[in-house]
């Protein structure tokens, strides 16, 4: 379902009930939608008041547990309905309007993020803009800091094709959904990359700076 600005307006207010209803019957698009959520959660709180950077934050349903946890959250989505859900849950967050394809608002970019979240948003890049987006993130970060992506995402080709076959009728033919292999090939020169695959349709990509010091 390739969805433009005012698709996605259209749907916020159904939105979380649509990703339920995908779990709960553990289908693609969003089998493992909780447990993936949780991994990044728990990641980020893994460092105490974290300033974090949420990438396409949606209705903020991820980004609001952390805001109760004291974490700065600064962050950017192109649909102005799901922002107006997210700012009545974190008032205080800095939210702006702004589609990815368009790289990165320079007014979020002035300081470096211990974390820098997204999920179920960077599919609809291809691989090389995947690849190019992750390596521009990495200059934001703190030297500590993690890029944790969470989406649709296989560990081979064969494993994304096998999905591709059981899910004939809904597949979106128009979104790049990550493959660990290639993704780690492709950055390898660059960053520390970990998968964590947590259904057979998705999991979390772990990213950090490559240790240039180290032997």
């Amino acid at each position: 379902m390739l969805l433009n600005k005012q698709g996605f307006d259209l749907w916020a207010d159904g939105y979380d009930q649509t990703v339920q209803h995908s779990e709960e019957k553990y289908q693609y698009p969003f089998a493992g939608y909780k447990a993936i959520l949780n991994k990044i959660f728990n990641e980020v709180m893994a460092v105490p008041a974290s300033t974090v950077l949420d990438i396409g934050f949606g209705t903020g349903v991820l980004t609001a547990k952390l805001y109760e946890q004291g974490h700065s959250i600064y962050g950017f989505d192109f649909s102005a309905n799901m922002i107006a859900i997210a700012k009545e849950k974190m008032p205080e967050a800095h939210l702006m309007e702004w589609d990815l394809m368009n790289g990165l608002p320079q007014e979020l970019l002035q300081q470096p993020y211990d974390a820098i979240i997204s999920t179920y948003a960077l599919h609809h890049f291809t691989d090389e803009q995947k690849a190019l987006y992750i390596t521009q993130l990495l200059q934001h970060l703190s030297p500590t800091g993690k890029i944790l992506i969470g989406d649709v995402a296989f560990q081979t080709r064969e494993q994304l094709e096998q999905c591709r076959q059981d899910s004939k009728g809904y597949w979106d033919e128009d979104e790049f959904y990550f493959v660990h292999e290639e993704l780690k090939v492709a950055l390898q020169e660059i960053c520390e990359l970990a998968f964590y695959p947590l259904s057979h349709c998705g999991g979390v990509f772990v990213i950090s700076r490559k240790n240039i010091n180290a032997d």
